[in-house]
């Protein structure tokens, strides 16, 4: 990691560091008080380090769905979303995605159902969802645990399978090819072996899902990191393609977001941020704010 000074960060003072202010100082975050000038607040308080050069970061995105869906199952709403099972232990692996399935192991932790095994599936990526239920409001649903098991892109299954080149990969592209081969659906999600639960939130409807750090994500200024790289918490300077130099805060990770330069960009809630974090791929740059005085 390379040290730099603010003028190293073009676009720094263009940036609305109020917006990245209140992202940093959600509740349960360092401060409460807003600073008459946030951008001189940071500098007085962080310096600059480089975590990865221009074209060397990678930024993707994700986003909260918004989906239709019911407590109860029926013939349109046949895919389930699960609680953790009072076996799943924080440390050794549980079952793998074609074994919970095939044997029905969940069967009893039902949270909600929704339209299609590949919308659940994509849920499970996420990470949070809001539930528009059939009965009636709205259900918001949280990350609560995973199995263990090794995250595997579906994107990349079907790039390896020449569906499409890395480039052209998106989650419109997925939606295409699955629609065009439902019955090979369930061979293909069984491809990742990793399986996500969640938990019922009871979150104001304008606030954001809630991330690993403890705190409600912002859009445009959430990031999800490699917490042995850049720890939770810390403001994170990001220059890519796509979207305009700005400071975002670490305050979620990923089972696919690992290593230096790793980050994926929260775009907000509903099928607009779906479709702007889907087409999110760029190579950029980023670089962590450190606590003034700390080692690079």
């Amino acid at each position: 990691m390379r040290a730099l000074r603010w003028s190293d960060l073009p676009g720094w003072d263009r940036d609305d560091h109020a917006a990245a202010w209140a992202a940093f100082s959600m509740p349960g975050a360092p401060s409460a008080d807003p600073p008459s000038d946030p951008r001189a607040w940071f500098e007085a308080r962080f310096d600059p380090v480089e975590v990865a050069p221009a074209g060397q970061a990678h930024f993707t995105g994700y986003y909260e769905p918004e989906l239709p869906g019911a407590r109860a199952r029926s013939a349109r709403f046949c895919a389930p979303l699960h609680a953790p099972p009072p076996d799943l232990g924080p440390e050794t692996p549980w079952h793998d995605r074609a074994t919970i399935l095939r044997a029905d192991l969940l069967a009893g932790h039902e949270l909600v159902w929704l339209e299609s095994p590949l919308e659940a599936f994509l849920a499970q990526v996420q990470g949070s969802l809001r539930v528009r239920l059939q009965e009636g409001g709205t259900l918001r649903l949280g990350y609560a645990g995973r199995n263990g098991r090794p995250y595997r892109s579906i994107g990349a299954e079907l790039v390896r399978r020449g569906v499409a080149p890395p480039e052209g990969m998106s989650i419109a592209v997925i939606r295409r090819w699955c629609a065009d081969n439902p019955g090979a659906v369930a061979e293909l999600l069984n491809t990742n072996p990793s399986f996500v639960f969640f938990r019922e939130c009871d979150l104001p409807e304008g606030q954001g899902p809630i991330g690993a750090q403890g705190v409600a994500l912002s859009a445009l200024r959430s990031l999800a990191v490699d917490p042995g790289i850049v720890p939770l918490g810390t403001p994170v300077w990001i220059d890519c393609p796509g979207l305009s130099p700005r400071l975002m805060v670490a305050q979620d990770t990923g089972s696919a977001i690992r290593g230096a330069g790793r980050g994926d960009i929260f775009f907000g809630s509903g099928d607009a941020a779906g479709l702007a974090a889907g087409a999110m791929n760029a190579r950029g740059r980023m670089v962590a704010l450190w606590p003034r005085g700390r080692a690079a």
